[in-house]
């Protein structure tokens, strides 16, 4: 290790370039300056090497045989620490702009009042730092930062990982700054019966679940789609609170409410995670799937074999959910195609999300 290192055109001086510096002046070798300074030879090359931190006890040695003070060395040793910490920020800001590649600054501008500036790198990457809390970009290309990718999440590509991950920052710390008991599930299962009652309440569902939700214990989230997250949705335990994330990517209110009952089947079940697109989870799936359209009731529909915009709809109303939520299993479960516009543009809502403010 060097007693001075450069970078870029700036230096910083290690205490021990200057200790050097005062034994060549002292005619002294190094041993005997050692025995002056009361250490022994090699506690004093190591430091002249600047291969450890000036301690107290030296700074205090050095200014009872040189007559400075201790804080002098002191203050040596902190502006060295200082410029090392510059230099590994500027470093570490070289690594994080390869991140930064793979994120959408625009998404945090448009949806979180980011500072709106182009060509300005450096200070994007500032801003989003500071915005999703964390010391480094980089941290967002640890594959299970904060929370576990399922399973059966398979590959995942560099910007998967990236954006799934700023996106569960988003929502945790949304549910850091919520004011809400202990997760309770047995009040958990309430606010969910209720939230199947809220299925047809277009305009006004979000704030009546989220405060039920909110009551029980879990933060409800629900998030503009990041460009290439992968991310359907995702919980996590906060404290002794629960973070229920829930990405909006299609906007149909069918894959709304099926992507939020999957998740809560994760509660449920005590499986905390994110749950990416394509990917099937079988016991989630289930819960999700019984629990807006319960199975004898489908099964008795399924029979009658007739599926218009009249039959789904009064289903739907038999039943008290949204037609959409009807349609979207059938087209699901291959009874009508994907591509069947009339229906969809008849019997589907799509909802805007409102994004969360969490300056």
């Amino acid at each position: 290790m060097s007693n001075m290192k450069k970078y870029n055109e700036k230096i910083a001086f290690h205490p021990g370039y200057y200790v050097k510096e005062i034994v060549d002046e002292s005619g002294l070798t190094q041993e005997d300056f050692a025995k002056r300074l009361g250490t022994t030879p090699k506690n004093l090359s190591v430091l002249i090497n600047g291969d450890q931190s000036l301690s107290i006890d030296m700074a205090a040695k050095l200014s009872r045989m040189l007559g400075t003070s201790i804080t002098f060395w002191l203050n040596l040793q902190k502006e060295y620490d200082e410029k090392i910490a510059e230099f590994q920020s500027q470093e570490e800001l070289i690594r994080e702009k390869e991140t930064f590649k793979l994120i959408s600054y625009r998404y945090f501008v448009d949806n979180f009042g980011l500072p709106d500036i182009s060509r300005k790198t450096d200070l994007q990457i500032k801003y989003l730092r500071e915005f999703l809390n964390i010391s480094s970009l980089k941290v967002l290309e640890e594959k299970n930062l904060m929370v576990d990718f399922r399973s059966d999440a398979g590959e995942l590509s560099r910007s998967n990982i990236v954006n799934a991950n700023a996106m569960i920052q988003i929502a945790i710390n949304v549910a850091l700054k919520a004011d809400a008991p202990k997760f309770n599930r047995t009040q958990f299962e309430k606010a969910v019966a209720f939230a199947l009652t809220q299925t047809r309440n277009h305009d006004g569902f979000l704030f009546e679940i989220k405060e039920a939700f909110r009551k029980a214990g879990v933060i409800l989230v629900v998030l503009p789609n990041l460009k290439n997250s992968g991310v359907n949705g995702a919980t996590k335990k906060v404290g002794d609170k629960v973070v229920l994330m829930v990405n909006d990517r299609r906007h149909y209110s069918d894959t709304f409410w099926f992507t939020l009952f999957h998740e809560i089947g994760h509660i449920m079940n005590k499986d905390y995670g994110i749950s990416m697109e394509g990917k099937t989870e079988d016991l989630a799936d289930l819960y999700a799937m019984d629990k807006l359209i319960p199975a004898d009731s489908y099964d008795r529909f399924l029979a009658k074999g007739y599926f218009d915009e009249r039959t789904i709809s009064e289903f739907a109303v038999s039943i008290d959910r949204d037609p959409g939520i009807v349609l979207g299993r059938l087209m699901k479960d291959g009874y009508i195609s994907h591509g069947n516009k009339y229906l969809s543009n008849k019997l589907r809502h799509t909802y805007t999300v409102v994004p969360e403010m969490i300056h």
